[in-house]
């Protein structure tokens, strides 16, 4: 029997050569019986996968940060006063005019929420790019690998298209007007202090990407953590464990 054991024990280590590290019966058995790895699928169904994920992950955020409040009501992607203003903001809400400090808040929240439907098809054009090569070291990396590649190869594309439709929105919801209404008020109060260079369309184009961004990685960290976020059978072969 210890001959037949020793003999059975030899065969799984030539097959398995991990085993060799298990110090039990037990470690043995889940060595040998361990899925296979993402390093054992075939490039196109990681490449698949990946492509599902972000675009499972990329249409959940924008949903959820183009809605009313989708900006405005999350603390984490809140748009809040630029800091060349922050100090013009306290001012101004000492005085009596916290309204308008919150409503130019406001304002520049709504023109995100306005925008960021317009960042899906370009978010979709950077996922149908994505090569094996890239696929491998994304589903390799961290929780937000894919996230980070993303947001370095596409976000100077992604500010020059999304900025015109911010700034549209911007125009729209009085995001420009508010912004006078309120360094006018602070200019009476502080004399001499330049409030008037800032680019308004830079900052929230900025702040509503950086927030969408945050949004996409939140996604992205489900899918690869929790089962219950694999919603398709190509996820869950994809990024089970």
């Amino acid at each position: 029997m210890k001959t037949a054991f020793v003999a059975l024990f030899s065969l799984l280590i030539s097959i398995f050569p991990q085993a060799a590290n298990a110090n039990t019966i037990d470690e043995l058995f889940k060595t040998v019986t361990k899925p296979a790895s993402s390093s054992s699928l075939d490039d196109k169904t990681v490449v698949s996968g990946l492509r599902e994920a972000l675009s499972t992950g990329t249409a959940t955020a924008v949903r959820l940060v183009s809605k009313e409040n989708g900006y405005f009501g999350n603390e984490a992607i809140k748009i809040l006063l630029p800091d060349k203003v922050q100090a013009a903001g306290e001012v101004l809400k000492k005085a009596g005019f916290g309204k308008e400090v919150d409503a130019f808040v406001l304002a520049m929240n709504r023109a995100a929420e306005k925008a960021a439907p317009q960042a899906k098809p370009i978010f979709l054009d950077a996922i149908r790019g994505m090569t094996f090569q890239d696929a491998r070291q994304i589903l390799s990396g961290g929780d937000t690998a894919a996230t980070d590649y993303f947001k370095e190869k596409t976000s100077d594309r992604l500010a020059g298209a999304f900025r015109p439709v911010v700034s549209k929105s911007m125009k729209d919801v009085g995001v420009a007007r508010t912004y006078k209404s309120m360094t006018d008020k602070f200019a009476t109060l502080v004399p001499f202090v330049d409030t008037e260079s800032l680019d308004l369309d830079h900052y929230v184009t900025g702040k509503a990407l950086d927030g969408l961004f945050l949004m996409v990685g939140d996604e992205e960290k489900k899918i690869r953590t929790n089962p219950a976020a694999r919603t398709t059978e190509l996820l869950k072969k994809v990024f089970g464990k």
